[in-house]
């Protein structure tokens, strides 16, 4: 299979494209959310990944969503930049299509339910209504761009009939790449090699559009399922980074990439992805959104290449082959940490910064350096994962409401007391509250700085590295009119950490506030 497409020229039957949908779809994961700035540093960072289309939002959501996907591809680079759109949203495809005008390359992805149950209950349309929409829609697209993606939203459980006049219908209005998703996550591997084989089979003009897959994972089987739709013919594969996404998630990238990397004998497909800036990814998206990858996470937890039994210490001590598929190296883990001390100077931080994968402001290389040196002072050892975290801590875009100071007092025979300095909005506000608890202190001098009815809905604590000089990263999820957000912070003071992280979550939902989004939101 060879042909010309409109954003990669000609097209080879081994060529996968990577599509992240970590911006969009992903970030419409309960918690998750990201401003403007934090959406730039990703999608910089995906596009140097070497991910062929970022999928930067969805543009007539809000006037925030239209500015992010518009800025994104001002600046982005390599990567084609995508905007969501209804098919038959009455301005969906007119803002996209603003949205992407200066992009390097630009694309509009437009969708629309095609599955019985969705046409029914939730569109109340009839199929030929459907139909018809799919090609208005498409035409409108490829009049704003020559790069049109469409999407068949429950394409899974829809009717193959249908599903190939769809499919059709959308080729003859202009679409270039053609998505059949599993939305709901109901497919099985089988289900999906199915489709996607029934579809380049049947359909008038598939060998000239890209296929491409997008599996949510309900049941577990996101990836499966997403290798099955390699197999069926699809050459695209919709992903996002740690696998974030609606409910259960999407498949995620990592795993996949790295499926088809170590087994090229089962899936014999190229790829652009640079796959030791994988774990950097996944790193960055966990601070970021402040949900952290569970340890045993395949190719970027913590436990990945981790060996506690002593038969596997044995064998990976005498050839790692033994019970490593593939090396850390490869996906962007270390085998050294240790590396600066307290003598460092300000030189070698930074040169330590760019080895890490860190460009950041004079400012910010300022506030994160004399955050090292008091870490170095208190510490017998910092190692990478120590600067990580406090780096973290600076390059956020920390919007309204910034740490200044904390003092806490505490102890058995007394209850707490905190005083607290926030800058908010520019300015510096103290305020002291008492508590249950250091961190109980704290977090009431927060309120009382900046009053607000967000519920804590979550509090944890966790050690950066090992020791009882370890800092501690903090994780607070608020919740507000069902809006919820977690924020990270780390220190190696808890309670300081945990403040951190409470105003990291309280920016992230000051962000939240501002959003709207219109109705039948979810796609794919």
């Amino acid at each position: 299979m060879t042909f010309e497409h409109p954003s990669f020229g000609r097209i080879t039957d081994d060529r996968v494209f990577i599509f992240d949908t970590t911006l969009r779809d992903g970030e419409q994961s309960p918690g998750f959310s990201m401003n403007l700035e934090e959406k730039l540093r990703m999608a910089a960072a995906l596009a140097d990944l070497g991910v062929d289309v970022i999928e930067a939002g969805f543009p007539v959501a809000s006037k925030g969503d239209f500015q992010s996907v518009a800025e994104i591809a001002r600046v982005v680079k390599g990567s084609v930049v995508c905007a969501l759109a209804r098919s038959g949203g009455k301005n969906d495809i007119q803002a996209a299509g603003d949205a992407i005008r200066h992009a390097e390359r630009g694309r509009i992805h437009n969708f629309i339910s095609t599955s019985p149950l969705h046409m029914k209950y939730k569109l109340r349309m009839e199929p030929e209504t459907v139909l018809e929409i799919i090609t208005t829609g498409n035409k409108a697209a490829r009049n704003l761009t020559n790069d049109v993606e469409w999407s068949a939203e429950d394409g899974s459980r829809t009717e193959p009939d249908f599903l190939c006049r769809c499919v059709e219908a959308a080729i003859k209005a202009g679409a270039t790449t053609i998505n059949i998703p599993d939305t709901v996550g109901y497919a099985t591997p089988e289900d999906m090699e199915r489709i996607f084989s029934m579809l380049k089979e049947r359909v008038p003009g598939a060998d000239q559009v890209i296929f491409s897959a997008h599996n949510h994972n309900d049941l577990g089987l996101g990836v499966a399922n997403t290798l099955a739709c390699l197999r069926g013919g699809a050459r695209q594969i919709e992903c996002t980074i740690n696998g974030i996404g609606e409910r259960a998630g999407n498949a995620a990238l990592e795993e996949i990439v790295m499926a088809i990397r170590t087994r090229h004998d089962q899936y014999p497909y190229t790829n652009r992805i640079e796959t030791t800036k994988l774990l950097k990814l996944s790193k960055m998206l966990s601070t970021t959104t402040g949900f952290d990858v569970q340890p045993n996470k395949a190719i970027v937890g913590r436990n990945a290449f981790a060996h506690e039994s002593g038969i596997h210490q044995d064998g990976v001590l005498k050839n790692a082959a033994t019970y490593e598929i593939m090396t850390p190296e490869s996906v962007g883990w270390s085998k050294t940490s240790l590396v600066l001390g307290k003598h460092s100077g300000r030189a070698a931080f930074r040169d330590k910064l760019a080895a890490l994968g860190y460009t950041i402001s004079d400012e910010k290389m300022n506030e994160a350096f004399q955050r090292f040196k008091d870490l170095a002072d208190s510490k017998k050892v910092v190692y990478d994962e120590d600067i990580i975290a406090l780096v973290d801590d600076e390059v956020r875009d920390h919007a309204r409401i910034r740490f200044l100071s904390l003092d806490v007092s505490s102890g058995s025979q007394r209850a707490a007391e905190a005083t607290l300095v926030l800058e908010i909005d520019g300015e510096a506000v103290e305020t002291t509250a008492n508590g249950n608890g250091p961190v109980d202190a704290a977090f009431n001098a927060i309120r009382s700085a900046f009053p607000h009815d967000a519920r804590l809905a979550l509090f944890s604590v966790g050690a950066v590295t090992e020791g009882t000089d370890a800092q501690a990263r903090t994780t607070v999820r608020l919740e507000e009119d069902g809006k919820m957000v977690d924020g990270q912070g780390a220190d190696a003071d808890t309670v300081v950490s945990a403040v951190r992280s409470y105003i990291h979550a309280l920016n992230k939902l000051l962000v939240k506030r501002t959003r709207s989004e219109p109705e039948s939101l979810l796609a794919e």
